[in-house]
Order: structure tokens, then C-alpha cells, then sequence
């Protein structure tokens, strides 16, 4: 029996930790190896014989919920997943509009009349049990399994705080008339009883809230890349039944069937040309710049762009079995198969929470076995969960990411998530796609050669006015280029060979443009051995369109992709940052082996399809390289997605957008050694902020043991520590883009 692949989404995950632990415990079941990401909430399931009701249990069993998805076609028609964002925010907004009179009122005596107490338990209460229910939940599920994480904190903490709270006002003096929290810097031994700490239980579960739904919000759009990459095929067809044209969804086409594809339309579906003669835009296929020439017999590719002329094509692959459809296969794969950074926080915490604990006991046991009574013993275990209550902790990374995204935003870095910035840190290779990426994308005229006793801009105005009549993307650069230089002269008795060249009467002579072996078979043209050679040199740096008049050759043009003017110092930079930069390319050896000189790259793959793009990444990882990779294309999505780290450039497609860590707006290859910078500079002010945040805590922590927390202070204590956090981040606004030639801030 074959082993078979199952997918599931996975749902009810709060942390990298319950990846980790599904992923265990799918992992014990025989025969079975299984990956489950915690970014884009899929599990992917590998064995004999797998039954998905059987793994949906056992991922249940965890607690967790687990569903076979619905078939990739249909996330075309479905709506985005924002239902979870939705509740999250719902959950927020409400919680912040409860603490706020909570927190006001505990923190100014002067605004604490008579019955202010219980004013604030009924405000606390549904934040503390509803606000903090997820924390709740996900507290539960880890100390079924013996772990501890931030939930766990949090939920220890907001329990301790509001239980205590619940107590002091029903059991203590806390609820009496006219009760009031002074201002002193260190409480009463056995005075437990007459302290709240309410507003510890509303605040915290807000800032973790808050923390919660920036990450929410950057993880939804983690299936947007695949439904790009959906929506990058064409939706309708033009079907040809006998004589009669029919418009029909592009999900009715059968193996068989013939359809038009007319210029500008994207082709439908795999298929075989049977007429007409066109130029086929396959870069989101290959990622080379320059289009195919395609004629009857030629296989074309779905969602390929027909740039040329009207085609009729025989469909012969539809459905799952098409190119498009494999390339969403290796993107969705790349995506489940991407190890994500377990937050640090919950590192941090896995080794906190059990030492507080440890605390609390024993400071409960040192009260108690030293005379003290068991409610002062009591009030020290209690205080001492709820200083470890984590609020600076909780806006350590939301409020350091919001600066630093939002400065990123202005340099036209846009950073999808907190889990990205864990992994700029440790990336040593950068892998850069070269069309669109370190070129431009775009075909221009690059070089003009023309024969001895020829000038340069005789020879572009007479092969622009026999271009002219062709709508191929390289005739269009020529007829650009001579528009620039010199007036076209007008051409008669036009015509196109597909795939060879085109021909027409130019000031009355004759004028053949096109391959270089065409001119000679077809033409007769004769070409010393000196310009022969030199003609194969230049197929290096684009395609050569030679050019021949009354049977002479006069020169040839090049056209071709042209390097972005940053694309030198950003390679550069890479290596000032500790990165070895590759080159990643479908286009031929020859001209990636010229960008790559012209850059300074040593390492170079060209030739390579999606499906080698993919395993180069993994190859490299493999390795044990941690890998950014830069890329604008459909074709690079996949690669982009599996990489440690993807960067898209804000011109490329929606594809390598939605499945790219960060986007760079301006496309300026210079902007991603910025947006790594910002990046470890943003997460270096995590690090220091989550620092203070722990360090506040275990300095306040003894104070908590001795019974001698008053809960005003502790408030205090808390606001300041939060102030601090918040001032920190705000360091971030003054990061400086480093500038290029010309100044770029």
C-alpha cells in the first residue's frame, strides 16, 4: 500500500507550543509523520492507509478541532477566514471598555466613593471569566498535557488576582462602605483581607488581548496566497463548438475541448495550439522576461497571458492535472511544511511559571511554618502569582511591532507578523529572483550594433518601421526605443514569420528582421565569421533581433531585462548584514550568469521551474542554512513561502505578496537590507522590553513573599513598567533608512 498525504485544518491553537504538542501526538500514531504549522493552522498527515476521521479524533483527543478542508477550488468563491479575527476583536474592544473605569478608579483615591468596590468586581468580573476565557482554555489544556506558556501565566495571574479580589470583598474588610486603597510604599502583614486586585485582572487580560489580536489579524491572511494564486487563472473561456463561439466558465472545460483565446486574454487551461501564430507571456510560469513564440503544435500553459495573436487551442489537461493547479500543490505544501518560531515569550514562560509557583509555595510555607496565620500565609502565595502577572510582558512585542511596522510602513516595508521578526535574526542566505527582482521585468532596448558604414539610430528607425506592424513584446521595446531616438520612417507589404522574424518594404527596400539563422537559411544573408560570433555573444545579454537590408546585413539589436540601479549596493549590503546572496532564475544560464557578475553573486541556479525553486530553498535549509528568500513572481510563491524568511517586492504579483513575511512597496532591491535592519532592530527592542518586564516582576516578586504588597504600589509598579515598555518601542521611530545615490530616506 502507498503512503498518502492528508490535510487537516487545525483549530483552537493559541501558541507555537500546541503546534508542537498536536504534532507529538499525531507523530505517536504508527506509521504516521506529520507537520502541523501553527501559522497557517494546517496539518499535514503522511502514512498507509490514513484514515482522517481516525487523526481528526486523536487531534481532539489533544484538545483541539480538527476538519478535512474544503477542496482548493472553492476558496475562490469562499470568503476569507476573518471570522476568528472578528470574535477577537469583539472580545477586546468590549474587555477595554470595561477596564478603563476599573483602572481609573483604582489607581486615584480621590475618585474612590462609597461603594467604588463593587462598582469595579462588576465590571472586572466578565472580563476576568469571559475576556480571559481563551487564556483560560488554553491554561487547561497545557496543564493536561504539563506544560506551562504565556496562557498559563496570564490565567494563573488573572485567577489569583480576581479570586483574591472576590474574597477580600466578601470575606475581608475589602467590601465595607467607604473603603478606599491608600497610597503607602509597602502594605501590612495581615492585611490581606482588606486589598483588591481588580484592575491587575482587567488590565492584564486587555494587553494580552491586545498582544492576541495584532497576531490574529496577521496570521488571516495566511491563505490569501494560495487564493491568489486561484484567482491568477482565467475565469471564463471562449469554447468553439463547429462554427458557434460560446462563453463558459473555465471549471466546465473538458480534455477536447477547443477554445479562442484572443490577445491580452489569459489562456484557460493546458492545451495544444492548433492555429494561429502569437508571443506568450510565461514569466509567472518561468520568470523570464522575454515572451515565447508560440505556432500550431506548440504547448501552452493555463493562465499564461496571449500577448500576441488570436490562437485557437485544443484543451488537453483541465482541473487538478494542469500546470496551475500543481503550482498551487507546491505552495500550499510550502506553506504547512514552514517551521515557525515558537514566540519567545512562551519560552520565556515555559521556565517563569514554574519557578513562580515554586515561589508562591513557598512563600505560603514559609508564613505558615514560621507562626503566621494561614490567611497572611495565604495573602503572600496569592500576591506573589499576582506580581508575576505579566502586563508589561503582555505589550512587550505589540507595542514594539506597532512602532516598528509603522515606521516600516513609511519606508514602504510592510511586516506581516510579530513571528516574522524572530526569524531576520539568525537568516544567513539570501536567495534573489532576477526578473522583477534584481532587473526590471520590462523589455527595452539594451544594445545597438550596427554593421560598419551604419548608424546607430539609421539602424533603429529602419527595424522599428518594419516592428511596427507586430504586436510581439520585442517589436513593441524596438518601435519604443526608436521613438526616443529618431522619426520612423513608414512600412509597406508587412508580414510575420511566427517564431522567426517579420519582413516589409522600408523607404523602398526590403527589410528583414528577426533570428540571426533565419536571415542566412531563409534570406541568404551572408555574415563574416567575426559577426557571427559577435552576434552569439550578445544572445548572453537578451534576445538579438538582427536586421538585414536589400539582402546586406546592417546590425542587431538586443533586447532585453535591465538591472534595477540599487541591485549592486543591495548585494552589497547583504554581505555587510552577514548574508550570502544566490541567484534564483527560470531564464537561461548565460544571461543569469551575466546579472549575476553585474551584481556581484557567486552562486547562481538558472534554468529552474517553481517545482526546482521549491527544492533549492529546501536544499539550502537542508543544509542547515536559515534562508531569505526575494521574489515577485507566481512562479517564486512557493519558494517564497517554504523560506525561513520571504520578501515580495510591491510591484510583483498577489500571489508572492500573500505569501511573503514582508512586502517591499517600492520593489527597490536596496529596501530589503532596510527591512531586515528594522526587523532584528525591532526585535531587539522586544528582547530589551521583554526583559524589563521579567526583571520588574522578580524585583517586585520578594516584596510580594514578605506579605508586604500593597496593591496600589503594585498598580503603580505595573503602569511604570508598562510606560517604560511603551518608551522603549517608541526608540523605533528613529530608525533611518540607509541612503542610496540620489538620497532616499
Amino acid at each position: 500500500m502507498s503512503a498518502v498525504d492528508v490535510e487537516l485544518d487545525i483549530s483552537g491553537m493559541t501558541c507555537a507550543s500546541c503546534a508542537t504538542r498536536i504534532e507529538r501526538k499525531l507523530n505517536k500514531v504508527p506509521g504516521v509523520e506529520a507537520s502541523v504549522n501553527y501559522a497557517t493552522e494546517k496539518a499535514r498527515v503522511r502514512g498507509d492507509g490514513l484514515d482522517p476521521a481516525d487523526l481528526i479524533a486523536v487531534v481532539e483527543a489533544a484538545g483541539y478541532h480538527a476538519a478535512v478542508p474544503a477542496p482548493v477550488e472553492e476558496l475562490r468563491e469562499s470568503a476569507p477566514p476573518v471570522d476568528d479575527v472578528a470574535v477577537l476583536r469583539r472580545r477586546l474592544l468590549i474587555s477595554a471598555a470595561l477596564a478603563l473605569p476599573v483602572a481609573v478608579l483604582s489607581m486615584i483615591p480621590a475618585l474612590q466613593f462609597e461603594y467604588w468596590q463593587w462598582l469595579a468586581l462588576t465590571l472586572t468580573a466578565p472580563i476576568a471569566v469571559w475576556g480571559a476565557w481563551p487564556f483560560h482554555r488554553a491554561a487547561a489544556i497545557n496543564a493536561r498535557h504539563g506544560a506551562a506558556t504565556m496562557d498559563t501565566l496570564i490565567s494563573l495571574g488573572v485567577v489569583a488576582a480576581f479570586g483574591w479580589s472576590l474574597y477580600a470583598l466578601f470575606f475581608g474588610g475589602a467590601g465595607m462602605p467607604g473603603m478606599t486603597m491608600s497610597f503607602t510604599l509597602v502594605g501590612a502583614p495581615r492585611a490581606g483581607g482588606h486589598e483588591i486586585y481588580l484592575e491587575v485582572a482587567a488590565l492584564v487580560t486587555v494587553f494580552i488581548l491586545a498582544g492576541r489580536y495584532a497576531e490574529a489579524r496577521a496570521r488571516v491572511s495566511s491563505s490569501d496566497a494560495l487564493r491568489a494564486l486561484l484567482e491568477a487563472g482565467a475565469k471564463d473561456a471562449v469554447r468553439l463548438t463547429g462554427d458557434r463561439e460560446e462563453a463558459v466558465p473555465v471549471a466546465r472545460l473538458a480534455v477536447g475541448d477547443v477554445v479562442i483565446v484572443r490577445p491580452g486574454e489569459k489562456i484557460p487551461s493546458d492545451g495544444l495550439v492548433l492555429e494561429g501564430a502569437s508571443a506568450v507571456d510565461v514569466g509567472m510560469l518561468t520568470g523570464e522576461s522575454a515572451p515565447i513564440d508560440v505556432s500550431p503544435g506548440s504547448r501552452v500553459v493555463g493562465a499564461t497571458v496571449n500577448v500576441g495573436g488570436r490562437l485557437v487551442v485544443e484543451i488537453t489537461r483541465v482541473g487538478a492535472e494542469t500546470e496551475l493547479a500543481r503550482m498551487q500543490r507546491l505552495l500550499a505544501e510550502a506553506q504547512t511544511g514552514k517551521a515557525q518560531v515558537q514566540r519567545l515569550a512562551d519560552r520565556v514562560s515555559a521556565v517563569f511559571v514554574p519557578v513562580v509557583i515554586g515561589l508562591a509555595v513557598i512563600a505560603f510555607l514559609g508564613w505558615s511554618l514560621t507562626g503566621g496565620s494561614i490567611e497572611l500565609a495565604f495573602t503572600a502565595a496569592v500576591a506573589t502569582l499576582i506580581i508575576a502577572c505579566p502586563c508589561a510582558l503582555g505589550l512587550a512585542t505589540p507595542t514594539a511591532l506597532l512602532v516598528g511596522t509603522g515606521r516600516g510602513s513609511q519606508l514602504g516595508i510592510l511586516i506581516r507578523g510579530p513571528q516574522v521578526l524572530e526569524q531576520t535574526r539568525s537568516v544567513d542566505t539570501i536567495v534573489l529572483d532576477k526578473t522583477g527582482t534584481v532587473t526590471t521585468g520590462a523589455m527595452v532596448v539594451t544594445g545597438v550594433h550596427p554593421a560598419p558604414g551604419v548608424a546607430s539610430d539609421e539602424l533603429l528607425a529602419v527595424a522599428a518601421a518594419v516592428e511596427a506592424g507586430s504586436e510581439h513584446p520585442v517589436a513593441r521595446a524596438l518601435v519604443a526605443a526608436s521613438a526616443r531616438a529618431a522619426s520612423v520612417p513608414a512600412a509597406t507589404s508587412f508580414a510575420s514569420h511566427a517564431g522567426f522574424g517579420v519582413q516589409a518594404v522600408v523607404g523602398g527596400a526590403a527589410v528583414v528582421c528577426g533570428r540571426a539563422s533565419w536571415l542566412r537559411s531563409e534570406w541568404g544573408i551572408a555574415m563574416s565569421a567575426d559577426e557571427a560570433e559577435r552576434l552569439a555573444e550578445l544572445e548572453a545579454d537578451g534576445t538579438v533581433v538582427a536586421v538585414a537590408r536589400d539582402g546586406a546585413f546592417v546590425g542587431a539589436i538586443v533586447v532585453g531585462d535591465t538591472l534595477k540601479p540599487t541591485s549592486a549596493l543591495a548585494v552589497s549590503r547583504f554581505r555587510a548584514l552577514g548574508l550570502e546572496p544566490v541567484l534564483l532564475t527560470g531564464d537561461n544560464a548565460a544571461t543569469a550568469q551575466r546579472v549575476a557578475a553585474a551584481v556581484g553573486i557567486d552562486v547562481v541556479h538558472a534554468g529552474v521551474t517553481p517545482a526546482d525553486k521549491l527544492d533549492v530553498i529546501r536544499a539550502l535549509q537542508a543544509e542547515g542554512r536559515v534562508v531569505a528568500m526575494v521574489g515577485d513572481g507566481v512562479n517564486d510563491a512557493a519558494a517564497l513561502a517554504a523560506a525561513d524568511l520571504g520578501l515580495a517586492m510591491g510591484g510583483g504579483t498577489d500571489a508572492a505578496i500573500a505569501a511573503s513575511d514582508i512586502t517591499i512597496v517600492s520593489g527597490d532591491l536596496a529596501v530589503v537590507a532596510d527591512a531586515i535592519r528594522l526587523a532584528r532592530r525591532t526585535l531587539g527592542i522586544i528582547k530589551g522590553n521583554l526583559f524589563w518586564a521579567f526583571a520588574y516582576n522578580v524585583a517586585a516578586i520578594p516584596v510580594a513573599m514578605a506579605g508586604l504588597l500593597n496593591p496600589l504600589v503594585a498598580a503603580a509598579a505595573m503602569a511604570l513598567s508598562s510606560l517604560f515598555v511603551v518608551t522603549n518601542s517608541l526608540r523605533l521611530r528613529g530608525f533611518r533608512a540607509e541612503p542610496v545615490a540620489g538620497g532616499r530616506d
